[in-house]
């Protein structure tokens, strides 16, 4: 997080995981109540509060020195730097350690000041990605998609000690970036990229070895690529996968695109893709159905 170009991130672990928090639900109040339960998942200590409010003073110190920085001052000017390092006093733009980091509600406000949110452009390019696979518009599909997980840089709050409300703010967007790049995958193929997306797939199953939805994908790049031996390949090490996994076998739709592959090798009149009912593959309602109908 900066402000004012300025990294406002502590290095400690608590206020660090309180910035985090209050970034999850960036101008939004969050309840004391629930930034306690965050840092102390088996109960607060006494003195919890009063604890809280000290990681809170820690972090409008921070703020309020990157509010502040570069702003010309006498030399020796010692009350603005005493009011910087106790959050207080207004940057350029009128904004105060305390605006930027507001007691609000029995809780804490970080208000981002109209700046640039991270989540929330991914969000926004998703959403505007997913429009226009519902519209048909491929093309267009793959750009914001892809603009979506560019943003991507490592996981979601590394390096942060993460308490219930992170793990699962964490687990939330893991999810959510796991079904952009579904959408993704399948614009790229439904423009014809198939042997482009080759190399693409082979890293992504291999990160995510029991993910069928990517298995399935890479089975179709595989197959119009004229290379229906490895495709069937890919099949048999997820069935091995998900038998270390948990004793699982391949869905009902998987087995029959890999049936479909065996009519494909043993050169029968190339089949259609088995279609899909909406939503088998989707990983949030609003998915275009993996190649539905799409012929081989």
């Amino acid at each position: 997080m900066r402000e004012n170009g300025v990294s406002v991130t502590p290095t400690a672990a608590a206020p660090r995981q309180v910035l985090a928090l209050l970034a999850a639900s960036a101008d939004q109040v969050v309840p004391a109540t629930v930034l306690m339960a965050e840092l102390w998942p088996s109960g607060a200590p006494r003195g919890a509060r009063a604890e809280l409010h000290a990681h809170i003073t820690g972090l409008r110190a921070l703020i309020a020195a990157a509010l502040h920085e570069g702003r010309p001052r006498a030399a020796g000017d010692r009350a603005t730097a005493d009011r910087a390092a106790a959050g207080r006093g207004a940057g350029d733009d009128g904004r105060t350690a305390e605006t930027v980091l507001a007691a609000q509600s029995g809780g804490y406000r970080l208000d981002t000041g109209g700046g640039s949110h991270d989540i929330g452009r991914f969000e926004r390019a998703a959403g505007a990605g997913y429009r226009a696979m519902e519209a048909g518009d491929l093309t267009r599909a793959a750009l914001r998609l892809g603009e979506a997980l560019a943003l991507w840089r490592g996981e979601p709050y590394e390096g942060v000690a993460a308490g219930p409300r992170l793990r699962a703010e964490s687990a939330r967007l893991a999810a959510s970036r796991m079904s952009v790049l579904d959408q993704w995958v399948e614009a790229q193929l439904g423009l014809g990229k198939h042997a482009e997306m080759v190399p693409e797939l082979a890293t992504l199953v291999a990160r995510h070895p029991v993910d069928e939805a990517l298995h399935a994908q890479f089975m179709v790049a595989l197959l119009r690529s004229g290379r229906t031996e490895d495709a069937l390949d890919v099949y048999q090490r997820l069935c091995g996968a998900l038998l270390v996994d948990g004793d699982r076998e391949p869905s009902a739709r998987l087995r029959r695109l890999y049936r479909s592959l065996l009519t494909v090798r043993d050169g029968a009149r190339p089949p259609r893709v088995p279609a899909q009912a909406p939503g088998v593959w989707a990983r949030t309602p609003r998915l275009v159905p993996a190649f539905a109908g799409a012929p081989v």
